[in-house]
């Protein structure tokens, strides 16, 4: 699994031009799933996300979790996270799972975080065309890839 967590100041999902889900202070997580993903992915990955410490303390240092602050979580399934560009100019995107297999996975993700966080995560729709806003506070980007544990 790869992620890409934003903090937000807020972020929402459009889909046909109807807002599916908004949130407020908290993270954006793009995911993207491959077929060698596990449900160890996802616990080590929602783990991870719930308890990254990069929101500010009092003294304004990233000392803080996600947990800690109370905040929410917008998870959208994002396949191209798994684009490869070593050949020519279009992507490839062989490595990103079909939805056979990447729906109940994605489903299994949004139910660990719910548990690991403690209150419902705000999700877009797999596979839907899905227009993403958000306010990125600081910015704070962070990258994980369950495969390369950095």
């Amino acid at each position: 699994m790869r992620a890409v967590i934003q903090r937000v100041s807020e972020a929402s999902v459009t889909i046909d031009g109807r807002i599916k889900s908004a949130i407020g202070p908290g993270l954006l997580v793009l995911l993207g799933i491959e077929d060698a993903d596990s449900e160890e992915d996802i616990k080590w990955l929602s783990g991870k996300i719930v308890q990254l410490r990069i929101f500010n303390d009092a003294g304004g240092v990233m000392n803080i979790s996600l947990l800690e602050t109370g905040g929410d979580i917008l998870l959208i399934s994002q396949f191209t996270l798994h684009a490869s560009t070593k050949k020519g100019n279009r992507p490839s995107y062989i490595r990103a799972s079909k939805p056979p297999v990447a729906i109940p996975l994605y489903e299994k993700m949004i139910q660990q975080l719910n548990a690991d966080l403690g209150k419902t995560v705000y999700s877009g729709e797999f596979g839907a065309d899905m227009k993403v806003a958000l306010l990125n506070d600081g910015p704070v980007t962070i990258v994980f890839d369950t495969k390369n544990k950095e």
